[in-house]
């Protein structure tokens, strides 16, 4: 019906002034009349509701109170046009075949604001007994969020139809200047004569009816706890769109879902749920048992948070909405819980809590007035709270253990070269490794590099996994696997500073740095080229240095100390026959290592004499330093090209040659190694994992197999963007964001991991 078509009737009139202008008398008809102040309208009615959903929502518990078997919403627009040359929507009309009211109870119900349904009528409807939904008596108002003029018209089921139409604007106006507003009665369509209650809402306010008819179907759907097979004949309540009813096919969460924890009650269908869901019975709904206070219903995850937010029409749906009453009384409840863990970020749900809505004596009414929040300080509130924290932790550790078994099937599918590499494993790792997979498997990733991110953790995932299960510990595997991916990520992201613990690294590097080593000295490389590659590996001269490191202050203390000793010449290099002398801390032990010249032929006594010049200058620094207890740990290192001279050894008197040279270093505890023993003894180190080459062929061959493919992309000649990078396994975890509530992102490296097996590159000449 069109505001033309709006005409007061021209019986039981009265003269009044209206709102255009008040010098003119009008004929008024004072049949109804409605009071209420301009704040209460704007607060409560204009400004409370954001969104069409919340608004009728509003009318459809109007219908449900009033013992209606259906509800029905035509979200139709009409013949207008816009400057697109598309229909616009002008009218919503909602009818239900409710028990109806006649003129006085529509002036006393629907007209009055702040009427108490529940203290006048009582606690539940008089047809089919279901508790009010309605309580504060402002749900009415809502409609004039949503639009300009109002048209109202119901009829009992004995009496007669009766209707009026409300203009905000004449409203608004009559409340400024404090006069009584009286909505005119309006002729009712031959349509709406029947028993039930209709309202016509146009000229619509765009941002706020800015919803298609599937967006309304899916966000009813989720407000109200009435979707069931219940007769209408036996008190069942069906909710129509456009002449279509609501069901759970319209409820989008539930389609999305992979687990389900479920209250005692009555079960949601089989036939709502995906079929490969995994359903879990939560052993209580008794939130406290002496007052009786319980829940029902269900809350579940989706495979990934953007399952949650993907679909425009249904709005977010991350969040659990809580019932009373079989309607809203809280939108989301999750942020109150106090719970960080990443579960959260997967979580949908709906739990219906009749004890937040009790008409009992004592309990007040603890609902805002748009029906989205709690007064948090109730005993109620904070009960509800804390037991569903509680369920919350429950259902987190069900869903550690069985979301990386579901994401582990899916991921050996799609890299056969994974599942290969599982089956492979003796048996006792295989369940362990499939955990693992599973975790990687489900982290979020976000964005168009999130492909080649996943892939970059398997990588190092792997290894890491690789380097445990050389323990042959099951028990370290299976702490690895039952870690959560929160976990995961801060602990995988520790690579740059584990990198030489890791298996198939500590392959690659070492083999390759002792082969690099034999190459410089068979080749009678550069013997700079051969000190910077030896200090770069010191575990080459003792396994226990692994973090050996440095420090450029003491070594320029000990040039000041003892200026001869360590000196250089004019072009800045070592001199007496060394390539170069370093200081380095290991261990809680202070080391010089000297490396002499591949060639140079020297005798034990004067290395000896050196390395006791040595310990004295280091020993004085730690003194002045306040360490002299740390001086027995100086230890002195020259690492030689040949067997060091035994001058003034005499054989066959009391010790051996060996034993003879040895003593020389006794008294400054000093020692040294020869490059081809250095190069023995490492390999031998390292047997192990150079027996182990077949073994780590086939890991490399599926750390290459998970490596994204890169497309090819057709360049631009005018293109100015740089080109794409690739994200190594150690770059890309060590960028992981370690926060619970983000998805995880990687930043470009340098380069693409090289394979196990690729030749060193030779070394700088």
């Amino acid at each position: 019906m069109t505001e033309s078509e709006v005409t007061p009737l021209e019986d039981e009139t009265d003269v009044s002034f209206g709102a255009e202008d008040h010098s003119t008398a009008l004929v008024v008809d004072k049949t109804y009349k409605m009071t209420v102040e301009l704040s209460v309208l704007e607060s409560l009615g204009i400004n409370l509701y954001s969104n069409a959903a919340a608004v009728l929502s509003e009318l459809v518990a109007n219908a449900y109170d009033a013992d209606a078997g259906t509800v029905s919403i035509t979200w139709r627009p009409r013949a207008d046009v816009n400057d697109k040359g598309t229909e616009k929507l002008l009218e919503v009309v909602v009818t239900d075949d409710g028990s109806g009211m006649d003129v006085a109870q529509l002036n006393a119900r629907f007209l009055k604001a702040g009427y108490k349904k529940r203290v006048i009528e009582g606690t539940q409807s008089p047809k089919w007994h279901r508790p009010y939904m309605g309580r504060k008596g402002i749900g009415k108002l809502s409609v004039f969020s949503l639009a300009e003029v109002v048209e109202v018209y119901s009829k009992t089921v004995d009496g007669e139809a009766h209707g009026f139409a409300i203009r905000v604007g004449d409203l608004e106006e009559h409340i400024k200047n404090e006069l009584d507003y009286h909505p005119q009665p309006i002729e009712v369509p031959d349509e709406y004569k029947v028993k039930g209650t209709t309202l016509v809402l146009s000229q619509l306010k765009s941002k706020r009816a800015g919803l298609t008819s599937a967006a309304l179907r899916k966000r009813l759907a989720r407000r109200f706890d009435v979707i069931d097979e219940t007769p209408l004949d036996k008190g069942g309540f069906h909710i129509l769109v456009n002449g279509k009813r609501i069901t759970y096919v319209d409820r989008q969460e539930l389609k999305k879902l992979e687990f389900i924890w479920e209250f005692p009650g009555e079960p949601l269908p089989a036939i709502a749920l995906p079929p490969t869901i995994e359903r879990f019975n939560l052993p209580t709904g008794m939130v406290d048992i002496e007052k009786g206070w319980k829940v029902t219903g269900w809350f579940g995850t989706t495979k990934t948070p953007t399952d949650l937010t993907s679909d425009e029409d249904a709005g977010s749906l991350k969040n659990i909405i809580v019932l009373a009453r079989k309607r809203p009384i809280q939108e989301g409840i999750i942020e109150k819980l106090d719970f960080s863990r990443l579960f959260g970020n997967y979580v949908t749900g709906q739990i219906e809590a009749d004890f937040l809505d009790l008409d009992e004596p004592g309990y007040e009414d603890i609902a805002t007035s748009d029906r989205q929040r709690l007064i948090e300080d109730d005993e109620r509130v904070i009960a509800l709270q804390k037991f569903l924290r509680q369920a919350f932790l429950s259902a987190a550790e069900d869903w550690s253990k069985a979301r990386p078994k579901r994401e582990a099937v899916d991921a050996l599918k799609r890299y056969p070269k994974l599942k290969e590499w599982v089956e492979e494993l003796p048996p006792w790792q295989q369940e362990s490794a499939r955990t693992m997979v599973g975790t990687i498997a489900g982290l979020p990733f976000e964005g168009k590099d999130a492909a080649e991110d996943r892939s970059a953790l398997f990588r190092s995932g792997i290894l890491a996994f690789a380097r445990v299960g050389l323990r042959k510990s099951s028990d370290d595997l299976d702490l690895l696997s039952k870690v959560t991916a929160t976990d995961l990520l801060p602990l995988l992201g520790q690579q740059d500073a584990y990198e030489a613990g890791l298996w198939v690294d500590i392959l690659r590097s070492r083999v390759q740095a002792i082969e690099k080593l034999q190459d410089l000295t068979n080749a009678n490389e550069k013997e700079k080229v051969l000190q910077e590659h030896l200090f770069d590996h010191l575990w080459l001269l003792d396994p226990s240095w692994e973090r050996a490191t440095g420090s450029e202050t003491m070594e320029e203390n000990l040039r000041k100390l003892a200026p001869n000793l360590f000196a250089k010449d004019k072009l800045d290099k070592e001199i007496t026959g060394r390539i170069d002398i370093r200081y380095k801390t290991v261990g809680g032990k202070h080391v010089i290592v000297e490396l002499k010249r591949y060639a140079l032929s020297v005798d034990a006594r004067k290395l000896a004499e050196q390395g006791a010049k040595y310990a004295a200058a280091l020993a004085s620094i730690l003194t002045q330093q306040q360490l002299k207890k740390e001086i027995p740990n100086i230890e002195v290192v020259f690492v030689l090209g040949k067997q060091p001279g035994s001058q003034g050894w005499v054989e066959g008197i009391k010790i051996t040659e060996d034993e003879y040279v040895d003593n020389q270093f006794e008294q400054f505890n000093g020692s040294y190694r020869l490059y081809d023993a250095v190069i023995a003894s490492a390999r031998n180190q390292y047997q192990e994992y150079l027996d182990a080459s077949s073994q780590a062929r086939k890991l490399d061959d599926l750390l290459v197999a998970l490596e994204p493919e890169e497309e090819e992309v057709e360049e631009d000649e005018e293109s100015t963007a740089p080109p794409a990078v690739p994200v190594s396994a150690a770059t890309a975890v060590a960028a992981f964001p370690q926060d619970r509530d983000t998805a995880v992102r990687a930043t470009p490296a340098a380069a693409p991991r090289p394979s196990i097996f690729a030749k060193p590159k030779p070394p700088t000449r």
